[in-house]
């Protein structure tokens, strides 16, 4: 699977693991708000439901729906905590390419909107 995670996103993670017990592995669920972006939603589950793509990471394992999966093909993941916002943040390195269907523009910025915390 092509996708990076950035040292803050993975000690987010393994801090999300640890305060659940440490067992199962981090699901991440991303939808497409098209070209404006993707948002996201996580959770702690102790496994992965029909269908995931489960991408070991070392010590932890990532959950992905395959549409997830799919959208985040070739992107970097971030975490930012803020006093003006805390979560993920999608970082594509291709910024014109559009994660959408239709007739939208194609985004502009390299940063992606901040998942749901």
């Amino acid at each position: 699977m092509d996708l990076n995670l950035t040292e803050a996103a993975e000690t987010f993670i393994r801090r999300m693991l640890r305060f659940s017990g440490g067992a199962g592995g981090f699901r991440l669920v991303v939808t497409s708000g098209g070209c404006s972006g993707l948002s996201a939603t996580f959770d702690v589950e102790a496994a992965p439901q029909a269908g995931d793509v489960v991408a070991e990471r070392g010590d932890y394992r990532l959950f992905l729906p395959q549409a997830s999966a799919e959208l985040l093909a070739g992107i970097t993941i971030d975490f930012r905590d803020s006093m003006a916002s805390t979560g993920f943040v999608f970082i594509d390195p291709n910024p014109s390419s559009c994660k959408c269907s239709g007739d939208s523009a194609p985004a502009k910025a390299p940063l992606v909107q901040l998942g749901e915390f």
